[in-house]
């Protein structure tokens, strides 16, 4: 079985919903099995900022997937999801990125693994750190700790752990 880690997000109502929806389908999968879910924290956006916050967590699955196959069954549970791909780090209902798998560095057009971008983005460290703090990131040759431990402060702040009474959403 290869370990995988997943960071999922959405900020389209109802939020709650489809984080649930997006790990049931991942349950379903049956060569998917999810190990450890972080907490759920809300977050602001980063890129695109009119829009609303945020819900993410991580993942960590075993599975025997290729890497292509499990970016083919997030970009389905994605679609199945009504995920639109209008504006560039906009509104989405979930969206679902492998963020490692096992300890490779994959680099093809469609897959860049470990996520290029997840070094930068304390709403995936935040949740990451919380299920995986000793985790090295290939080609960073980082653990999720230190580099939790680089993000400005201000990019922390913006990252709060959240629960289902805080919201409508059912």
């Amino acid at each position: 079985m290869i370990k995988s880690y997943i960071a999922l997000g959405t900020n389209i109502e109802p939020r709650y919903t489809f984080l649930t929806q997006a790990m049931e389908a991942l349950r379903n999968k049956k060569d998917i099995n999810i190990i450890k879910a972080s907490s759920i924290y809300e977050t602001a956006p980063v890129g695109y900022l009119e829009q609303a916050d945020f819900l993410n967590m991580v993942l960590e699955i075993e599975t025997t997937h290729t890497a292509i196959q499990l970016l083919d069954v997030c970009q389905d549970i994605e679609q199945q999801l009504g995920r639109e791909r209008d504006i560039r780090f906009g509104p989405r209902t979930i969206d679902l990125d492998i963020l490692t798998y096992n300890e490779e560095n994959i680099k093809t057009d469609r897959l860049l693994i470990p996520h290029p971008r997840m070094h930068e983005r304390a709403f995936v460290l935040v949740p990451l750190a919380e299920i995986a703090p000793k985790l090295i990131i290939q080609g960073l040759h980082k653990n999720v700790e230190t580099l939790l431990n680089e993000q400005l402060e201000k990019d922390l702040k913006d990252v709060k752990k959240w629960t289902i009474s805080e919201s409508g959403d059912e």
